[in-house]
């Protein structure tokens, strides 16, 4: 029984199943599931469709000005993300929960990030992957097929690094 379950768990790793958990913490899509196509603003005022970057590995990130913990992992979103890979077929998008473009366009300067961050007028982004008011400080990991992969709420070092191992597995 034991081999059996060793070779199950084994299996697992192999086709990318990183990530399991018990509570949903929030969020109403999955890992597994395909992302919804959404039309993102961003605060330079280019648009981005979400399908158009099949073939990328995207990663979302929910964000707000005003969350604590969002700035705690920003710095390391920046550092151990962004720009490391931002020149592979990768990209981290910030999406600022429901707040004006500029107070948005502060906030990325306060916390000194180069990654495009786009608007997210009444949630409507956030909605599409969490229940409203469940929080925000997630990422969303969608691999090159817009399959979401991996799945984070608040910041914990060990799930970002989880998170940073399975992002350089599919950039390989």
């Amino acid at each position: 029984m034991k081999i059996l379950l060793i070779l199950l768990l084994s299996f697992l790793l192999i086709i990318g199943f990183t990530q399991t958990q018990s509570d949903d913490r929030g969020y109403h899509t999955q890992v597994g599931d395909i992302t919804p196509d959404l039309r993102l603003t961003l605060t330079t005022g280019d648009t981005l469709q979400l399908n158009s970057l099949h073939g990328k590995v995207v990663m979302l990130q929910f964000t707000a000005s005003w969350c604590s913990v969002c700035r705690k992992e920003m710095p390391h979103l920046e550092s151990e993300i962004w720009q490391p890979n931002k020149d592979k077929d990768f990209i981290l998008i910030g999406v600022d929960y429901d707040e004006p473009l500029d107070k948005v366009k502060d906030f990325v300067k306060q916390m000194k990030i180069t990654y495009p961050m786009a608007l997210d007028p009444g949630g409507e982004h956030f909605n599409e992957f969490a229940y409203p008011k469940s929080g925000v400080t997630r990422n969303v990991v969608i691999d090159k097929e817009g399959k979401i992969v991996f799945l984070t709420r608040l910041y914990d070092p060990s799930e970002f690094d989880e998170m940073k191992s399975v992002i350089s597995g599919l950039l390989k």
